[in-house]
């Protein structure tokens, strides 16, 4: 069993201005004392021949090859837009600049 206490519970409740109750500072005592002691069996049972993971099975990126294909022209693309100023959409300001 951990070492982990009422009163250090408490404590730490206090420190992160959480009001706790007796009934929940025991609650949490207890299961507090049990991550620490899976956490102890964990770490007993790493040793240096056992990579550290974060995932059970390794994961690698998949991407897809950059090709170029056809797209709209600027004509296309611009033939619905309600203003447009040469090349581009014209927008109004939202934050009254220019």
């Amino acid at each position: 069993m951990s070492e982990i206490t009422a009163e250090q519970v408490a404590h730490l409740a206090n420190l992160a201005r959480i009001d706790l109750s007796p009934e929940e500072i025991a609650n949490l005592t207890a299961d507090l004392g049990q991550i620490v002691d899976s956490v102890a069996k964990v770490t007993a049972v790493a040793t240096p021949d056992v990579p550290a993971t974060s995932h059970p099975m390794p994961l690698t990126n998949v991407f897809r090859e950059d090709v170029v294909v056809p797209s709209l022209t600027v004509e296309q693309a611009l033939s619905g837009a309600p203003a447009r100023d040469g090349d581009k959409f014209r927008v109004p300001a939202i934050l009254d600049e220019e």
